[in-house]
């Protein structure tokens, strides 16, 4: 998609256009363009039209190869050049969409098989110590930082992984999520970077009251605090539904079923290693989310209990999820039941706290590490 946009700065030609295909009407030879910018566009294929496709990430538009119109399909990226005052394609480029998301597919196995995330504990010099959390416990992993590590951060209210935009070492924080890929040790454990994307996310929780389909929004009360939240979905927002489990954490029913993982939650992958993880080491909430069933908006239902992360955004009633996690009530006790034991230590050491350990669940949301970049 990056050569649209050199293509675009290399002109200042009006009748270029830079969308996705909604929809082709093959019997009058016309393609449905939804661009960018600007309302949608209904433009005609003719004879003399240049058809033309390009592999994704291409920048130089003089390796377009020819193809048909035939080859044209809904929800591809094109490039179109129309003919001065009419809606006739003079030339259109297209990028597939089934080269694109194989392209995303391979981008995201291998921020997974040669990548850790987690949450930034420490800096000291070229390492980060990051903190990764399972079902098990906590655990650390190490980031080493060349001369040569590219760094990228999300800003408040983005949600697109591929939005990020340059950064530097210096504005990683403690308590950031960040994720690394590159040359990663045996056990999981270690990764000298080759890109680092890193941002400040925030985790919030509650139980929807109200669903809006058109503005495709859920009002919701927030956990804890009983706050109102209004909370947005867009196209790039992912929705995921947590099995249910057969008993709250620490129960005594909270046996796994025959068959199930006997080291993790049904419904888990079981525990043979992965990002940050030894061989044989449980996996981490990334992981187990990334397994979870995809669910969509029509799907919620008020009285649901959620979890949601987000970047922090000019207003902390107003989020622009990332990633929303619904049936999450085991999640919840989870936190509320580390929240408890904040408010019982600050009562202990005369720290400020309410009594209820409402003044350790924003922590205790945190501490769950929901993942806020999905590559």
């Amino acid at each position: 998609m990056a050569f649209f946009c050199v293509a675009q700065a290399q002109t200042n030609n009006p009748v270029r256009l830079v969308g996705t295909v909604s929809a082709i009407k093959a019997e009058a030879a016309e393609l449905d363009i939804r661009p960018e910018n600007g309302g949608p566009v209904v433009a005609t294929l003719t004879a003399d039209t240049i058809v033309e496709r390009v592999a994704p990430g291409e920048k130089d538009l003089r390796n377009a190869q020819p193809m048909t119109t035939a080859g044209i399909s809904v929800g591809d990226r094109v490039l179109v050049v129309l003919k001065p005052g009419t809606n006739e394609i003079r030339r259109v480029v297209v990028m597939p969409a089934l080269d694109i998301a194989k392209r995303d597919d391979a981008n995201r196995q291998d921020w997974t098989t040669r990548g850790i995330a987690g949450i930034v504990a420490a800096k000291n010099g070229n390492q980060i110590t990051l903190k990764l959390r399972s079902f098990q416990g906590e655990m650390q992993a190490t980031v080493v930082l060349t001369d040569h590590t590219i760094y990228r951060r999300y800003r408040p209210d983005s949600v697109k992984f591929a939005d990020a935009s340059a950064s530097s070492l210096s504005e990683i924080q403690i308590g950031d999520q960040l994720r690394a890929r590159g040359q990663k040790s045996e056990d999981g454990t270690k990764v000298v970077a080759e890109e680092v994307v890193f941002g400040t996310f925030e985790t919030k929780a509650g139980t929807i009251t109200n669903i809006s389909a058109e503005s495709r929004e859920i009002h919701a009360t927030e956990w804890g605090t009983g706050s109102l939240l209004t909370i947005r979905l867009t196209a790039d927002s992912q929705i995921k539904t947590m099995p249910d489990f057969p008993g709250p954490p620490g129960a005594g029913g909270g046996v796994p079923e025959s068959g199930k993982n006997s080291s993790g939650p049904p419904g888990m992958p079981p525990p043979a290693g992965g990002p940050g993880m030894g061989p044989g080491g449980p996996p981490d909430m990334a992981q187990m989310i990334e397994h979870m069933p995809t669910a969509q908006l029509q799907d919620l239902k008020p009285g649901q209990k959620f979890v949601v992360s987000s970047t922090k955004g000019a207003r902390t009633d107003e989020l622009t999820a990332i990633m929303l996690l619904t049936n999450a009530e085991m999640l919840i006790q989870m936190a509320s039941n580390q929240a408890g034991g904040r408010a019982e230590t600050d009562r202990s050491t005369g720290t400020s706290g309410n009594g209820n350990g409402t003044g350790g669940m924003a922590g205790a949301l945190q501490g769950l590490d929901l993942p806020g970049m999905t590559p």
